[in-house]
């Protein structure tokens, strides 16, 4: 393995980048993101200083961190313990978002990721089928045809003065073969704080709804907003019933640590006891700053969950390795994203964006070519399409077709297959 690959450091023990993240200090974000405020940011050129050495065909891919959830589910006979697993699987998919405030490099039309994982069971391929709107559509399979995982998403992007809130529309559809059952959701939104001044931080907040076609069983699942005075900061509250509307499971934790199952009764008989004795009303009376121009302070955040006695756990986040802030907080699993390894290069597809020149400048910490090549590509990518216009030629996708969701109905990418048979013919030259 070359130096311009991710490594692991045998001194410290630790997956590392090549190089650490460079400042933002010296860059005046408010100068140019003042001209977009109330705009949708997909739209708009962003230099390199808001991204992070990752392709947002990369930063879906950790949806799959913890797959051991899927296989779990699958192994399960009672639908109820099942869908306990696919909701702590989808709150465990954002858990990687926690402090990433760089932003991912959009893919060029036609860009490709695939990632194959033996020791977890799974492959998966993405591809960008659309760039006005931006659509990524991605397809995994458990290596053993236990379950597949597919979607697309359409990650609206708006800037509100203070904030950047992220809308990720797309439905996500997992299917478990064995139980023959098909389970769908959408994400919830996310905002990123103190774009302009202070402390970056970032909130997930809005209900997620997952439902289990062939039961009718449901999990309804509350992202919080931070509240008033962050009491709610990260936290996820639900609850799983069945077709008949009958209350299963009671579902909490946070999106950031750790999720917990627990009978509704128990759960209720804990809030109501927790009320009584005052809960943390008065803990939680501190002042908040009110002023128009500052920043939004990010609340401190609370104490870890506390498990009510009688609750199972789902899921715990993985610890992130000790260097993770000077490596754009990515997870140990982020790390390896862009890992291009020996032997993959003439494999991989030519579209793989493992083979992106900008976002491997950057990870190496060559900002200059990295923005350089950035601008390259995106120019390469203006005249590709002038001269499809011209031609009166559309643009193809390779890997998936648009279609409707089996389960929902709504307009959604489906997984033509093919990809994994390793033949590459006619792809666009868009490196």
């Amino acid at each position: 393995m070359n130096s311009e690959e991710e490594f692991y450091d045998a001194e410290t023990g630790m997956t590392t980048l090549p190089a650490p993240m460079f400042s933002r200090n010296d860059f005046s974000i408010w100068g140019f993101l003042k001209k977009c405020i109330g705009m949708e940011l997909s739209k708009i050129t962003m230099p390199i200083v808001f991204n992070e050495p990752l392709s947002f065909l990369q930063r879906i891919t950790e949806y799959m961190e913890h797959t051991y959830l899927i296989h779990k589910a699958c192994t399960r006979s009672d639908s109820i313990e099942r869908m306990q697993l696919v909701a702590a699987f989808a709150i465990s998919a954002v858990a990687s978002q926690w402090d990433r405030t760089g932003k991912p490099f959009n893919p060029l039309l036609g860009e490709t990721f695939e990632l194959t994982r033996d020791e977890e069971g799974y492959r998966m391929i993405s591809e960008q089928v659309s760039h006005h709107p931006p659509i990524s559509a991605f397809y995994s399979e458990s290596l053993n045809q236990d379950f597949s995982f597919h979607g697309s998403i359409y990650p609206k992007l708006k800037f509100w003065g203070k904030s950047v809130e992220a809308e990720p529309k797309g439905t996500m559809t997992l299917e478990l073969s064995k139980h023959r059952e098909a389970y769908t959701w959408t994400n919830p939104m996310c905002c990123v704080h103190n774009v302009i001044l202070g402390k970056l931080w970032i909130e997930q907040y809005g209900t997620v709804e997952i439902v289990n076609h062939s039961t009718g069983d449901k999990c309804v699942l509350n992202f919080k907003p931070c509240g008033m005075f962050g009491k709610e900061l990260h936290r996820v509250e639900g609850h799983i019933q069945d077709k008949s509307k009958k209350k299963h499971r009671v579902i909490y934790g946070k999106w950031t640590e750790c999720v917990y199952s627990i009978e509704p009764k128990v759960y209720e008989a804990n809030k109501k006891a927790e009320k009584k004795s005052g809960g943390d009303s008065k803990k939680h009376k501190q002042e908040q700053s009110t002023g128009g121009d500052d920043a939004d302070e990010m609340p401190d955040v609370q104490e870890t969950v506390t498990m009510i006695p009688g609750s199972t756990l789902l899921w715990r986040v993985a610890p992130r390795p000790p260097n993770s802030t000077q490596m754009y907080n990515f997870t140990n699993f982020a790390m390896t994203l862009n890992e291009l390894e020996p032997g993959m290069i003439g494999v991989i597809a030519p579209t793989d964006c493992r083979l992106r020149p900008d976002i491997r400048a950057m990870e190496n910490g060559d900002i200059d070519t990295a923005s350089r090549e950035k601008e390259r590509l995106e120019e390469k990518q203006r005249a590709a399409r002038r001269e499809r216009a011209k031609d009166e030629e559309e643009w193809s996708t390779r890997w998936f077709q648009q279609g409707n969701n089996p389960y929902t109905g709504a307009a959604d990418w489906i997984y033509k297959g093919g990809y994994f048979d390793m033949r590459y013919p006619h792809l666009p030259d868009i490196y």
